[in-house]
């Protein structure tokens, strides 16, 4: 991708600072803003660079435009100061204030240039509740290894990444993608091994949401089970799955051919009913 560039949004009656960067058809040219606008939204850990070179490929293989950012206090976005203390709510506060107020401080205009939302892991939670509470103001979504509720394989894992982070190099490796690492890290893991967290779930959520609808979800994910994604299914009958062996958490990044082929079967083919891509 291209380096990085920087807008301001309003949020909270502060100014924040948001990393982003455009891939695909060029955003600025008026002849193809006809092609659909793919806005990628990254997972608990993640940011602009982490995503690497998919979006370009996935951008570039369906004829799209993309908008690949990183949340606040991610990547290089700044955050509120002082930083308010995470609660259970905090995708929706993402989804229901932060990408709106990204939205117009980039002047997308979502009733008429109405994006496709492609969100992984918590970024696909966050497609989830856009989806529901804006359902006149998305074009589709496409969820990776979403959570809709909170497993104990999750907790588990979760745990496990907090041991890995105080005793291995995967603090190194992640502080190449945050310019605050330990808060990046931190919050995240703090909030999913809250006590409070674990009766989390968007499953009511879902109700909302009337567009088209990829879940993909890999077998061997130490995050999360089919339980997700099928409880989604089972939810929305306009929801396609793509369950892929030899996959974990990344479907992008361990199968990223799949994926980009699903994405360009949900661009070109109508929905009818619930489908499941083998």
């Amino acid at each position: 991708m291209t380096g990085s560039a920087f807008v301001d949004i309003n949020w909270q009656g502060q100014r924040v600072a948001i990393e982003h960067t455009w891939v695909g058809r060029p955003s600025a040219d008026r002849a193809v803003r006809a092609a659909p606008l793919i806005v990628f939204l990254h997972e608990g850990l993640g940011s602009v660079s982490m995503w690497r070179d998919f979006p370009a490929r996935l951008c570039d293989a369906v004829g799209a435009r993309g908008l690949v950012y990183s949340r606040p206090g991610y990547g290089r976005s700044g955050t509120l100061n002082p930083e308010p203390t995470w609660t259970p709510a905090f995708m929706h506060e993402q989804a229901h204030v932060v990408l709106p107020a990204l939205f117009e401080a980039l002047d997308i205009d979502v009733a008429r240039d109405k994006p496709w939302l492609f969100g992984h892991s918590d970024g696909g939670s966050i497609t989830l509740l856009y989806a529901a509470r804006f359902p006149d103001r998305i074009a589709g979504a496409v969820v990776l290894a979403p959570h809709i509720l909170v497993e104990d394989l999750s907790v588990a894992s979760i745990a496990q990444a907090r041991t890995a982070f105080e005793t291995t190099d995967l603090r190194a490796r992640l502080a190449k993608h945050h310019d605050d690492v330990d808060r990046a890290f931190r919050r995240w893991n703090g909030i999913w091994l809250d006590p409070a967290f674990r009766t989390w779930s968007i499953e009511d959520d879902l109700a909302g949401i009337r567009c088209p609808l990829l879940a993909v979800q890999g077998l061997e994910d130490e995050y999360g089970t089919l339980a997700q994604i099928r409880g989604i299914a089972a939810r929305l009958p306009q929801t396609r799955l793509l369950e892929l062996p030899a996959c974990g958490h990344s479907p992008h990044r361990d199968h990223p051919e799949a994926v980009i082929a699903a994405m360009r079967d949900l661009l070109s083919m109508p929905i009818a009913g619930n489908v499941q891509i083998l």
